[in-house]
């Protein structure tokens, strides 16, 4: 009989602290603690998700009361070097954490915030998508790495969670090079669990408290959840998280090949459920927990023949779109569009929105993360 994967699931209701202090010490316990996790002189790298520079309310990063909790914990367990750090969408991990309180928290903590300086080339001959990667330095430089992601949904993958989280470990500007070579739902979720494998995260916690619904990962809105989810399984933690928002999880392409390349399971009968109050089923903790209005892509997949000629013909497929009442003409959209010569720019003269290509599109939906004032939605 195959082990299960465990998911601790941590009721929290609000950002005090010391509420979030003691259900992560809890849910530690419950995953056998840390000492059975990481080494006391282990390097460790925190890597949160801090897609962009946003107000904490907005529920874009995951939120500082969470990280710096999690960064007390291993202080007083006695973890010294310990590090914090994410190749960001845009800015880097000191401009975007500055100001939101996660700067005070660390500095207190004695824990250095770090801007990944160096790209390294590291080979992974064992990849089923990708067999070459361009990571931080500082990532390759330390012994272990803990995943603090956030609870949102995604255009490209529909959900954003602890399997994704890992793309800030690809360097800079070789994460909008990664879209072009994989455009594809499908290729960018197997380069995903490939990144997964090779990095190897001890641990992966979801703040799920707010997380965010809609036009997500940089442009959605901020919706209660009142939850942590813990888990040495990614794909089990993303699971239980689309199962909380009546997603079925075999939807979501990185779960889907994440089972199939061995990253970890996404069926329920595969997955122990517990909180500080003992086991529960899915079926109870989506009652109880869970939330039927939650605005994710519900749509089935389209698979085969059909799918080949919407393609071909490009038609039928998901595509972002500009709302000009919005649109401020900053230009970020067409910065971050990765592919050679733009799919979006400004054919008409930098005084009015930009203007898209859909022939040269490739739907990484890379401008609709990036906007600041979400004037990109997808359709």
């Amino acid at each position: 009989m195959n082990k299960k994967s465990k998911v601790i699931l941590l009721p929290c209701e609000a950002y005090e602290e010391e509420r979030i202090y003691t259900n992560l010490k809890k849910g530690l316990e419950l995953l056998g603690g840390l000492d059975s996790l990481v080494k006391k002189e282990e390097k460790i790298l925190l890597k949160p998700n801090l897609l962009k520079r946003a107000e904490v309310e907005k529920a874009v990063i995951t939120h500082p009361a969470l990280v710096g909790a999690f960064g007390r914990i291993l202080k007083e367990e006695g973890y010294k070097n310990v590090i914090l750090g994410d190749s960001c969408g845009t800015g880097s991990t000191r401009k975007v954490i500055k100001g939101t309180g996660m700067d005070a928290a660390l500095e207190k903590l004695g824990i250095s915030a770090v801007d990944f300086s160096q790209g390294v080339h590291v080979a992974y001959p064992q990849g089923i998508q990708a067999k070459v990667f361009v990571i931080p330095k500082e990532l390759k430089e330390s012994d272990c790495v803990i995943s603090l992601c956030k609870m949102k949904t995604h255009a490209l993958e529909r959900i954003t969670g602890a399997v994704k989280n890992s793309y800030g470990f690809i360097y800079g500007l070789h994460k909008a090079k990664g879209h072009t070579r994989y455009p594809s739902a499908d290729s960018f979720a197997r380069m995903l669990v490939d990144l997964n494998l090779y990095v190897k995260p001890r641990l992966y916690v979801m703040d799920g408290i707010v997380a965010m619904e809609g036009n997500g990962p940089g442009s959605g809105d901020p919706v209660k959840m009142g939850v942590m989810l813990l888990s040495k399984d990614p794909v089990a933690l993303d699971s239980v998280f689309c199962s909380l928002v009546h997603l079925k999880p075999q939807m979501v392409p990185t779960n889907y090949h994440g089972e199939k390349m061995g990253l970890g399971v996404w069926r329920k009968e595969d997955i122990q459920l517990l909180t500080p109050e003992g086991e529960i089923s899915l079926e109870k903790a989506v009652k109880t927990y869970g939330n039927t209005a939650f605005r994710v892509d519900r749509r089935p997949i389209r698979r085969g023949l059909w799918e080949r000629m919407a393609k071909a013909l490009n038609i039928f497929q998901k595509k972002p779109y500009i709302d000009k009442s919005l649109c401020i003409g900053c230009g970020i959209c067409v910065k971050s569009c990765p592919v050679p010569g733009k799919a979006v720019n400004f054919k008409n003269g930098k005084g009015k929105p930009p203007v898209y290509d859909y022939k040269k599109c490739i739907r990484c939906f890379c401008c609709q993360e990036m906007c600041p004032k979400k004037a990109i939605k997808v359709k």
